[in-house]
């Protein structure tokens, strides 16, 4: 086994992954830049080093750096959490030359399953249901009209390379056709470095359902049931669960095994997410692998009992999986909501700025991924993700019930965050029974028209009233009346 890891990422993922290595006994190393000089992750990790300045090309992507980090302080492997070098196949390669271990699948798989169409390829040889579509990319306008309307619209536009909704455009007649495929190029060239697009079918109103899957390297591959990611903005995942409501026993195990056989086909090792689109009939098709681990992956150790990310570098160490698809149970109902620094009344803006207090839910069967504290400054940089707010119980019913009190006992003041958005979503009829499509927000959602809780109404009462009674304290005291910020009451506040 390691003896030390170095996590090449950053907020609430690296925070995660220093407390499984505790643990196991394993040292853990930070990487930081300018921005994160005294986040939690560093505070955290055993040694931490710094990477350079803010702009994540000088820091969290530069392989030199954190080649060069893991070899100063002797870690033996690195773990790449999420985002920035999680899906790069040269730095899993660059690890593999150095001699540290990448936990994490191969650079081959990695570079076969990042490119869209040849994931796509790869599955339908391996009888894995794909949906109708190109093969390979193209910026041919002429080659992307024929295919079409062969297809017939609508048609979604996609990049060949990267995901997250970059890339992406729906299409619904061929007058648009032409205008999607060059800004949808652009946007893919700009994120991924790759304008390579190509076509799909695009299905009304599916669901979005993805398998866990772990292999080790002795051949041994399983999958640890779905998670249903259909509530999305903008194409992002918000609020995960499983089960899913839409699957039955016998389409979990037709879509399980389909993920088995995904992994296997691309030689597969370690954790990674097979994700499918699933169709109102009960058609499920390929939508794509990803080769890390997921931000909703809490959700399936709530309600498996097992830690992914031990299992992560326990494979990576060269172990094997110590159990069989026959052993994995899974136990009750989780959500997970994703908490993010963002405005919800101003188009879900970044919202960096100084966290003056927080306040986090407790309780049976509530668990927060956070990366934050009170006094941590939350960079514009970075992606801002804030924690994942994680509740499990016996029944969906009581799993929405507790994450609705969760929700409303979670408190993050200084910087804006959608938790009134995601407790009326959880709240909502359409979310009781089931009704998650892909459509979820656009269709019951938009606009959003909050209504102020209790709980809210108590706080804003709270800060002006304070606020008021500081001021005329103010006034007493030097005769004239100051520039005042609500903020400034919050020092004593108790929701």
């Amino acid at each position: 086994m390691f003896r030390k890891i170095l996590i090449a990422n950053r907020g609430e993922i690296a925070v995660r992954i220093i407390a499984t290595a505790r643990e196991m006994g394993i040292g853990t190393v930070a990487v930081y830049s300018d921005a994160d000089r005294e986040a939690l992750h560093v505070l955290e990790a055993d040694q931490a080093v710094h990477l350079g300045p803010s702009d994540p090309s000088e820091s969290y992507l530069h392989m030199d750096r954190i080649i060069a980090a893991a070899k100063e302080t002797g870690a033996q492997a690195i773990h790449p959490g999420y985002g920035f070098l999680a899906e790069n196949a040269p730095f899993a390669g660059r690890c593999a030359s150095e001699g540290i271990a990448f936990i994490g699948p191969p650079a081959g798989a990695i570079r076969a399953l990042g490119d869209k169409t040849k994931a796509r390829r790869i599955m339908e040889k391996s009888g894995v249901p794909v949906i109708p579509g190109m093969m390979a990319p193209s910026g041919d306008p002429g080659v992307l009209a024929g295919e079409a309307g062969k297809l017939g619209f609508p048609v979604l536009v996609k990049a060949a390379a990267g995901g997250g909704g970059k890339g992406m455009r729906v299409v619904r007649s061929a007058g648009e056709l032409a205008e999607a495929c060059l800004s949808a190029s652009r946007e893919a060239k700009g994120a991924f470095g790759s304008g390579d697009i190509y076509l799909e079918k695009y299905l009304e109103r599916p669901r979005h359902v993805e398998f866990q899957v772990l292999a080790d390297s002795r051949g041994k591959t399983l999958h640890l049931f779905e998670r249903e990611c259909s509530i999305q903005r903008r194409h992002q995942k918000i609020v995960e669960e499983t089960p899913s409501t839409a699957l039955t026993p016998e389409l979990r195990e037709q879509m399980g095994r389909a993920a088995v056989a995904a992994a296997k086909a691309s030689g597969y090792v370690n954790a990674g997410t097979v994700e499918f689109l699933l169709d109102a009939d009960g058609s499920f098709y390929f939508l794509e692998v990803n080769t890390r681990l997921q931000v909703e992956h809490p959700i399936t150790e709530m309600v498996t009992g097992i830690d992914l990310v031990r299992l992560q570098i326990e494979i990576a160490a060269g172990a094997g999986l110590p159990f069989s698809q026959d052993d994995i149970r899974a136990e009750g109902h989780a959500i997970e909501c994703r908490i993010y620094a963002e405005d919800p009344l101003s188009g879900f803006l970044p919202s960096p700025g100084r966290i003056v207090h927080v306040h986090e839910p407790t309780g049976p069967g509530v668990r927060n991924d956070s990366g934050i504290y009170p006094g941590f400054t939350v960079p514009v940089e970075y992606d801002p993700i804030l924690s994942k707010l994680i509740t499990h119980a016996s029944t969906r019913g009581a799993c929405i019930s507790r994450m609705l009190r969760a929700l409303r006992d979670y408190a993050i003041l200084g910087v804006l965050t959608p938790i009134p958005f995601l407790a009326d979503i959880l709240a909502s009829e359409p979310f009781a029974r089931g009704e998650t499509h892909t459509d979820f927000i656009e269709k019951h959602f938009t606009p959003w028209n909050p209504v102020l809780h209790g709980l809210d109404r108590a706080v804003l009462a709270y800060v002006i009233g304070d606020a008021r009674g500081r001021r005329r304290a103010e006034t007493a005291s030097t005769g004239k009346a100051a520039e005042y910020s609500p903020w400034q009451a919050l020092g004593n506040f108790r929701p």
